[in-house]
């Protein structure tokens, strides 16, 4: 099991940031064996293909510039215009498998991790020019996989070759008996089969060296149980710097809230455990809207506010606590509470008009408020 300097077993599965981390400074699965071996197929695959037509282009090209005419090895800008028409017609004919060669040289790399461009891993590290950690990494594990990897390689692609001289050694000595032209395109056939079979030999080394990287690669990024400790610390917030936070949002939320109550409609107090300050706005066309609410101190606080700007305060202490409860700040009272919050509406609107010398006195509001049993809060 890996250990960290500290002594600690790395035991814990690492982090989506340290994940993040390591992938913006370049270290992720990479194996060589598998883009070599999906070079060498591709390429294989694009002389079977393209071989037939390459040969005979480039044949064509040959004998072009084999047969130049008198007044061409006269004109100085003939040859310079040769030149370039030969180097046209070449990559011409070779455009085919460069093309395939580009694409695989690309889409190997990226099917093991992913594409990625890390600038960092482009800048020099000093720590590699420092001759005693050379010598230790030329004694390490990893050399020692590296070798035996090398030593596999050479086995397997010795092999798939004599396999391969003897079972097409005498297409390869009728080459020789054959025309230019069909020997040639002979040539490229059998130069992409074997090209093929190595690769396919080598897909063995791939398919071990691929889980091999993925695993190193996990290995190196797996964190101790303290280390996923001060992570989360660093990503979630320190406990006092999160108290202190949350402190001020309460803070800005109660400074809002009290500016909110001279615009209250009415205050339902307890009368002194808890208070209450709606709003309701008939051109929206909504429910009441709490404004503040408060409990002990802060209820007192809502009172002698409400008392400043002439709000009415209503005790009714079943309806305080159910609204205290069951309704957040500037969210609309629950539906089970909309009768009895209406009946409260009507006797403040009731108590305006009174005030304002356009009816009576109304009655005292009725102390059983109709309040949903879910809803009700006991003292």
């Amino acid at each position: 099991m890996a250990e960290s300097e500290s002594g600690q077993d790395k035991t814990e599965d690492p982090t989506d940031k340290r994940k993040r981390d390591a992938r913006e400074k370049g270290e992720i699965a990479r194996s060589k064996e598998l883009n070599t071996v999906f070079v060498m197929i591709v390429g294989a695959a694009g002389l079977l293909a393209f071989g037939g037509s390459m040969a005979e282009m480039l044949m064509q090209l040959m004998r072009d510039n084999f047969v130049i005419s008198r007044d061409a090895l006269m004109d100085e800008r003939s040859m310079g215009l040769m030149l370039m028409a030969s180097g046209k017609a070449a990559l011409l004919s070779l455009q085919p498998l460069l093309i395939a060669l580009t694409l695989a040289a690309l889409i190997g790399p990226i099917s093991l991790g992913g594409w990625l461009f890390a600038a960092g891993s482009m800048a020099p590290k000093f720590s590699r020019m420092n001759p005693a950690a050379g010598i230790k990494r030329m004694f390490s594990t990893k050399s020692l996989v590296e070798l035996l990897k090398a030593l596999a390689k050479f086995s397997v692609v010795l092999l798939v070759a004599v396999v391969v001289l003897a079972k097409d050694k005498n297409d390869l000595l009728a080459i020789a008996h054959e025309p230019m032209e069909s020997a040639v395109v002979h040539s490229l056939q059998l130069v992409g089969w074997s090209t093929l079979w190595i690769a396919l030999g080598l897909v063995i080394i791939a398919a071990v060296d691929a889980p091999i990287q993925l695993w190193e690669a996990h290995k190196k990024l797996l964190m101790t149980k303290q280390e996923v400790r001060d992570e989360h610390k660093d990503s979630e917030g320190r406990p006092e710097v999160k108290q202190r936070i949350r402190q001020l949002q309460r803070e800005m939320s109660q400074r809002r809230m009290m500016a909110a109550i001279p615009d209250a409609d009415v205050v339902i107090t307890n009368p002194t455990h808890y208070a209450v300050a709606l709003k309701y706005d008939p051109d929206k066309g909504g429910a009441p809207t709490l404004l503040a609410k408060g409990s002990d101190f802060m209820a007192l606080k809502i009172r002698e506010i409400a008392a400043q700007h002439q709000i009415l305060l209503l005790e009714s202490p079943a309806l305080a606590r159910s609204i205290y409860y069951s309704t957040e700040l500037e969210q609309e009272i629950p539906a089970g509470l909309y009768l009895a919050v209406a009946q409260v509406l009507a006797y403040v609107y009731q108590i305006r008009q009174y005030r304002a010398g356009r009816g009576k006195r109304p009655d005292p509001l009725n102390e059983n408020l109709p309040i949903p049993p879910d809803l009700r809060r006991d003292s």
